[in-house]
């Protein structure tokens, strides 16, 4: 039976072999690379990348990652592309091609159809004398010294290597075309990170007859009844043009039956909590999740550009909206 040391040993030995096989690309990030990226920015149509085998997952990947980064990009499976995936290819697209051998047959069979659309043809191998290098308009050299197999069979480093190319080239378009955080989450709307950025209060917020609101002269009795109508643990407290004047919520509750009040005969506003944090509806969801992480509280007015009461808003609905 192989003992944990050896099991650790040789995990080792294979993140060893791929940090160095990272190391030494480092030094290939020239202006090779540097033109590979000017022909991508250039490119008026969609880059298209192509791998067999496990350089086919890291062309997925790498896909994928440039089209959630700025720069339109799709996969097409090589062997697919010579029975009609090809038609998918079309003037003005660039092509990313990855093979560690750079003599993958089904790449190379497509080389005379992408030389006749007169197509940029960016290589990423591991052989500078293959076949696929020497037809490519630009060839990123990612070779590596030694597999992490020990068998020296399964792509590990190599596959490492082109991964860490890929994201290189994707990291500095993204750059180049000033992509931002809110570019990135246009392009993950479903994603926790698209709806911390794009969400804004008022598409939130509770407007209208579900806002919990009551005048300065309410009872605390009456106002008790609006929170439990409403049920957001608070109600706001405004005057005759719907300015706030504060908020009344579970807690102001529990102090004021602790100070034995009167609930039938005391008025909200003796009881209230004065001129309480409100946010504004163009605000995005997550600063309001700020602002009741900084200051612990699990509910917000929300007010409109002329400072008026507008909505309201809690924990909950930021949690349903999967902002927090």
């Amino acid at each position: 039976m192989t003992a944990d040391t050896d099991f650790c040993r040789l995990g080792r030995a294979v993140v060893e072999t791929e940090m160095a096989a990272l190391d030494a690309l480092q030094s290939r990030i020239d202006g090779t690379f540097a033109d590979a990226c000017r022909s991508l920015l250039a490119c008026s149509g969609r880059v298209v990348v192509l791998g067999m085998g496990k350089s086919g997952h890291i062309g997925g990947k790498l896909a994928a990652t440039l089209a959630s980064t700025g720069t339109p990009a799709f996969f097409v499976h090589p062997g697919e592309a010579s029975h009609g995936d090809l038609g998918m290819i079309t003037s003005g697209d660039c092509i990313i091609a990855l093979s560690n051998s750079g003599e993958t047959e089904e790449i190379n069979r497509l080389l005379p159809a992408i030389k006749r659309r007169g197509l940029d043809l960016i290589a990423i191998t591991g052989n500078a004398r293959s076949t696929l290098a020497g037809a490519a308009t630009i060839h990123l050299d990612a070779g590596v010294d030694a597999e992490a197999c020990p068998l020296g069979l399964a792509p590990t480093a190599s596959t490492t290597a082109a991964l860490a190319m890929g994201d290189a080239l994707a990291i500095a378009l993204l750059d180049a075309r000033g992509f931002t955080a809110e570019d990135f989450a246009h392009s993950h709307p479903g994603g926790r990170l698209g709806r911390r950025l794009l969400l804004r209060i008022e598409d939130l917020m509770h407007t209208g007859e579900a806002i919990p609101v009551v005048l300065p002269e309410t009872t605390m009795a009456d106002a008790l009844l609006e929170m439990t109508r409403k049920g957001l643990g608070m109600t706001a407290v405004v005057d005759s043009q719907r300015q706030v004047l504060g908020i009344f919520t579970d807690g102001d509750l529990r102090r004021a039956l602790d100070e034995g009040v009167d609930v039938h005969a005391t008025a909200i506003d003796t009881v209230m909590t004065a001129n309480p944090r409100c946010v504004e509806v163009s605000q995005l969801a997550a600063e309001a999740l700020a602002v009741m992480e900084r200051h612990s509280i699990n509910g917000l007015l929300v007010n409109d550009a002329a400072g008026c009461l507008s909505g309201a808003l809690n924990m909950h609905d930021l949690l349903r909206a999967g902002v927090v």
